[in-house]
């Protein structure tokens, strides 16, 4: 079996089994979903931080608006304080375009795993799937 496919083998980053390699059992599965799950979170907890440090400092905001503010951007909601100054502005319409395609990546790494998964179960052999069925003799 090749090392993406054994749990635990390959790379902590990038050893996704390959066609032709066996279905990664679910523990396995599990623990690439997990890690996966904390990357996206780490991405979207920092785009928010830059979000509430950027509020701050160029509106002058209080953490708390801040974060309001960071967050419904974020979230494709919208700003709920309106901006008073020009570089608030700037910071607004850049910040609300990079939160578009920071949460759109972050979903896309966290997915990344279930759809692997899915499309490698359609072009896996029945020996992929069921690696632990007896074999007749003579038969590899």
């Amino acid at each position: 079996m090749p090392d993406a496919s054994k749990p635990g083998g390959g790379h902590w980053f990038g050893s996704w089994e390959r066609r032709g390699h066996g279905l990664l059992p679910m523990s396995a599965f599990l623990r690439r979903f997990a890690f996966n799950l904390l990357l996206g979170i780490g991405f979207i907890a920092v785009s928010l931080a830059v979000g509430m440090c950027g509020y701050a400092a160029f509106e002058g905001l209080s953490l708390t608006d801040s974060f309001l503010n960071a967050a419904m951007i974020l979230s494709g909601m919208g700003p709920v304080a309106p901006m008073q100054t020009e570089a608030g502005k700037i910071f607004a319409g850049t910040y609300a375009l990079y939160s578009g395609l920071a949460v759109l990546a972050a979903a896309g790494v966290v997915f990344a795993p279930v759809l692997h998964r899915l499309l490698h179960h359609f072009h896996a052999d029945d020996d992929d799937l069921n690696p632990e069925d007896d074999k007749e003799p003579g038969k590899k």
